[in-house]
């Protein structure tokens, strides 16, 4: 009932940004009948984006339309989809530089094909888009500043669902809120003994950590966006080294390391998405690099939640179970944040507690100001969606401009992280308690990884079927 809440153009994820990214990103272009495949796709994109408009026209008709903020974002990324000639789209660009690796297509194919790329883009597809940004200005005079979705028809029920849906609990809006400003509280306690302890004494948590920040940034000179993809790279590398003593189970797909696409790096979150069923594709870690402040300490915990031992292994390993059927190894029902956003979350707290930081404080720091971001996001989240929280309010509490607009078109999402990572840590004592010296760190995690997303409760009572499975087992003498 609230899928309208969900607005049909945002920055983050609107049809006019997954259309674009499911063709340039997804779409695979591995032989020559991908071409014809792809060029039939692109005929479809103008009516997808035809009918986008009708459902936002509808919506905006029941009152269900993006803050301000929102739709200038949105409005921004359809006008530099519309800035190229058709021939320099990116829909075009994109299947040029695809074409070239294909030894099968003689040139003449791919000039033909560019060809009809161009003119599909052209008669059908910029028009659509231009229909969208009339759509777009057309509402923008009724928008307000207003952030959170209880100010939408039946915007707090939307939010009591989305919560449910995202973490897996009961918990309530204000319950929520509590939890979070007790982590931040905690974690602020730790993050001040490490600052002291490197001569950073003045000054708030936030002031501290980025006067530290500064002392990591690349010279001036050359763009260092290269070699910080090289270093994330070596980063998983080395995590999936680490992580041979940890895990017995572990994906069969590669992962890779690739900046965010233009089109959607000013608003974008680092993210992870995954391989190709068929193997054709890898794991990505996607990393915006806009600049010109990188968040180079942070580099090592982002690198683990996203890639390794995170998402890729969680993923990755879900879609390779063959045990498990075909609608859940392909997500098709992945509302369940709380166990793929607290497994990533976990993933973090795991390379703190076996000392992958050891010599390193300034990294430390970065973990944990990664893990102090997440339990600001469920004092952010609540306090947009349900306290009547501004846009600059929630910039002021310590979470940037971007990741505050991905919360107000996401709502309860940001809340899965933390919540999802105290529940698995709360699950894995209770089996330490339960096993004593017949705990396994490792089949603890095979267990959580081969169970795959699932909600928490459920979770639970699958941990609880191996406790009980471990414990009637013979003791080794």
């Amino acid at each position: 009932p609230f899928e309208d809440h969900a607005f049909v153009f945002s920055q983050f994820g609107g049809t006019q940004v997954s259309l674009v990214t499911f063709m340039t990103e997804t779409h695979p272009i591995r032989r020559a009948a991908d071409v014809d495949s792809y060029l039939a796709r692109l005929e479809q994109i103008g009516t997808r984006m035809d009918e986008a408009t009708a459902r936002g026209r509808s919506a905006s008709a029941r009152k269900l339309i993006p803050p301000r903020f929102i739709l200038e974002r949105a409005q921004t990324q359809v006008d530099t989809f519309l800035a190229p000639a058709p021939d320099k789209n990116v829909l075009v660009t994109s299947l040029a530089q695809r074409m070239a690796l294909l030894p099968e297509l003689t040139p003449q194919a791919r000039a033909a094909a560019l060809d009809k790329a161009g003119a599909i883009v052209g008669a059908k597809i910029i028009p659509a888009y231009a229909r969208a940004k009339l759509f777009l200005a057309e509402i923008h005079p009724r928008t307000t500043d207003e952030a959170g979705i209880s100010r939408l028809p039946d915007g707090a029920a939307a939010y009591a669902r989305a919560l449910a849906n995202f973490t897996g609990t009961s918990l309530s809006a204000a319950e929520i809120h509590a939890i979070g400003l007790r982590e931040v509280a905690r974690i602020e306690a730790a993050m001040d003994q490490h600052l002291r302890a490197l001569g950073y004494t003045d000054g708030g948590i936030e002031e501290r950590m980025r006067a530290l920040d500064k002392t990591f940034q690349p010279a001036a000179g050359a763009d260092p966006r290269p070699a910080i993809l090289q270093s994330y790279t070596a980063m998983v590398r080395d995590a999936e080294q680490r992580s041979t003593a940890l895990f017995n189970l572990k994906p069969r797909a590669p992962v890779e390391v690739r900046r965010e696409p233009p089109l959607t790096e000013a608003s974008a979150a680092a993210h992870y998405s995954l391989p190709a069923p068929d193997g054709s594709l890898p794991g990505v870690f996607w990393v915006p690099m806009r600049g010109p402040m990188f968040d180079m300490i942070r580099m090592r915990s982002l690198a683990y939640h996203e890639a390794v031992p995170g998402h890729h292994f969680q993923l990755a390993i879900q879609q390779e179970l063959p045990a498990l059927p075909k609608y859940r190894t392909s997500r098709i029902f992945s509302g369940g944040s709380s166990h793929s956003e607290g497994w990533g979350l976990y993933a973090e707290r795991l390379a703190v507690e076996q000392g992958w930081y050891a010599g390193d404080v300034p990294g430390l720091l970065g973990a944990l100001g990664s893990e102090l971001f997440r339990a600001r996001r469920l004092v952010v989240d609540t306090g947009i969606h349900s306290k009547g929280w501004t846009r600059q309010q929630a910039i002021d509490y310590g979470i940037g401009a971007a990741e505050v607009e991905r919360y107000t078109v996401w709502p309860g999402q940001a809340c899965a992280y933390m919540l999802g990572m105290l529940r698995i840590l709360e699950l894995r004592e209770k089996a330490q308690a339960a096993l004593g010296d017949q705990f396994s760190l490792p089949a603890f995690h095979d267990v959580v990884l081969r169970t795959g997303s699932v909600p928490l409760d459920v979770l639970a009572k699958v941990l609880d079927q191996w406790i009980k499975a471990e414990a009637s087992k013979p003791k080794a003498r």
